[in-house]
This record gives C-alpha cells, structure tokens and sequence, in this order.
C-alpha cells in the first residue's frame, strides 16, 4: 500500500484512541467560536461519506467528477446531521466509512487519471486522497492541542 493510503489509514487508530477519552471533553468547543472533538470527527465522516459515494465512485480513466461543494454550507449540513448522535455514535460512523472509503478506493487503478469539476488538473486515486491526508493532519494537530492543554 502506498504512503499516501497508509497516512490516510492512520486516522483511524487515531479516531478509535478518542472513543477512550471523556466523552465532556469529546463535546467541548476546542476554543471559543469552534467545533468540539465530537463535531471535527462528524465533519471528517461526512466528507468521507460524500467522497465515496460522489467521487471514487466515478473515478475511472478520463472521467470528470463533480466539483467538491462549497466548503460552509457541506460543513453546516455535516455538524445539522450529527444531531441527536452520541459521541461514540460518530466515531463508530466515522471508522466504517474511513475503512469503507479505503477499500474502495484501492480498487482505482493507479494509472487511472480523472479531472475535477472544471479543473485542469488530472488527479490519480493518490493524488486525491493526498487532500484529505493534510486536512486530516489539520484536525489532528487541533484534537492533540486542545486534549494536551484539557489534561
């Protein structure tokens, strides 16, 4: 498996070490004015979800997926979904869809090359999944620092 797929199956021990941590700290706002642990892992799920279902679905040779949705509304529907879900919940949601998304989408053929939307840009399986291994790391970082100064 390549790099690029091993750091993105990262999350997954990464989300699966927090289902350990107090579930008041897993739904505080990591700082004022921003989502809590609960909401960051819900955000990550429901981009995932859209992933599999609108993008490698339709990843092949030559083919033009859809452009990615505006960003704040796709991030206000996922944080509206989680409502009524329990920490847990989510999380469990959040690692079948990465493990989901991860066997799909080795199934791409590494040569395969497709377009986004109306970009120029021919992207690989690797290539597209290499945008959400650093949105990852973002959120990460986030987690790590909030739960490093809540201990």
């Amino acid at each position: 498996m390549s790099k690029i797929f091993t750091d993105y199956e990262k999350m997954i021990s990464e989300v699966s070490k927090l289902k350990e941590g107090d579930e008041q700290t897993l739904i505080t706002p990591i700082k004022e004015n921003a989502w809590s642990i609960r909401e960051i892992i819900g955000h990550m799920y429901y981009w995932d979800d859209y992933n599999l279902h609108n993008m490698v679905s339709q990843m092949s040779n030559g083919a033009n997926l859809p452009n990615f949705p505006a960003h704040d509304p796709h991030n206000e529907e996922a944080i509206q979904s989680l409502e009524g879900k329990a920490v847990q919940q989510i999380i469990d949601l959040f690692l079948e869809r990465r493990k989901e998304i991860l066997e799909e989408i080795k199934k791409v053929d590494k040569k395969d090359r497709f377009t986004i939307g109306n970009g120029k840009r021919a992207f690989s399986s690797e290539s597209f999944i290499k945008i959400f291994v650093q949105h990852d790391a973002h959120h990460v970082k986030q987690i790590e620092n909030f739960l490093a100064n809540a201990e």
